[in-house]
């Protein structure tokens, strides 16, 4: 949902879900010894609703770039969707209101006083939107495509040229993916997908598997193309989940590895749909 607007609300309950990911865990800063290991911090919610013909959602997200920057965004989210003959289709819209924090005291300038560069803590607050389309078949699998940072806010405070940062760029989503039940054994289903994401200079394409047993187990591989390559392993009991993911750094040898865990539950309510949802749990 916070990378597709269109999904908020397409399962049938009112679903939370929290991940932490640090990346290249115990990377430090090689002079203070400070730590300078990337964190990320996500809770979602989101629920159809019927008297709005689709669902809502919102996101928290916490993202420390590096050891003096930091991000933190609330984002709302409504898709609306209209059943088809051979699933459910919903077109959503989403806005981000962002505040970046820089602890400008915290670089080590070249030469004193150097104007390019902040020397105290500075902050600063920016409105964005995303919009996107999500379809999900009852026919075992999905797609979605979405636009993030359409507007492209810049942080003027931030820049000492007055002329503002462009705090993320337009990223396009691409992702879709299939649901595999083995005819010999209904317990086991093999679930492929696919994210493409770009940025319109650059492109990336994550590729992952899972193997999921007895709706309760689920186990599974994700390679980034020619960035980094990992596992992730899970447990669902009832309407609780539980994830963990390690990925390495295929690009870069000697680069630590990265921790992802994730958190989700779901209060049922009833609806009218009777179709089963097919996500990789690994971007839910």
């Amino acid at each position: 949902m916070f990378i597709n607007p269109g999904y908020a609300g397409m399962r049938e309950g009112i679903c939370i879900n929290g991940l932490l990911r640090q990346q290249w865990a115990g990377f430090k800063d090689y002079e203070t010894g400070d730590n300078a290991a990337p964190e990320d911090y996500l809770i979602t919610v989101d629920s159809p609703i019927k008297l709005l013909h689709g669902g809502i959602g919102g996101a928290i997200i916490q993202d420390k770039a590096t050891y003096n920057w930091s991000d933190v965004s609330l984002l709302l989210s409504y898709s609306f969707q209209t059943e088809l003959s051979i699933g459910t289709i919903g077109i959503g819209v989403g806005g981000v209101l962002k505040n970046r924090n820089i602890d400008g005291s915290k670089y080590r300038a070249v030469k004193d006083n150097d104007p390019v560069i902040l020397s105290s803590d500075q902050g600063d607050m920016r409105f964005d939107a995303n919009i996107g389309i999500f379809f999900n078949s009852i026919n075992n699998y999905y797609v979605g495509i979405s636009l993030t940072n359409l507007l492209q806010s810049k942080f003027v405070k931030l820049d000492p040229s007055g002329e503002g940062i462009i705090s993320t760029d337009r990223t396009l989503y691409i992702t879709g993916g299939y649901n595999f039940i083995i005819p010999s054994d209904p317990r086991f289903e093999i679930q492929p997908s696919i994210l493409i994401q770009s940025d319109f200079v650059s492109t990336q394409y994550n590729i992952s598997t899972t193997v999921n047993y007895n709706s309760r187990f689920w186990a599974g591989l994700n390679y980034r193309l020619q960035e980094s390559i990992g596992i992730m392993i899970g447990v669902r009991y009832k309407d609780f989940k539980i994830g963990y993911a390690y990925d390495v750094n295929t690009k870069r040898l000697g680069v630590p590895g990265s921790h992802e865990i994730s958190l989700g539950y779901c209060f049922k309510i009833k609806a009218d749909r009777s179709k089963t949802s097919y996500k990789n749990t690994r971007y839910l």
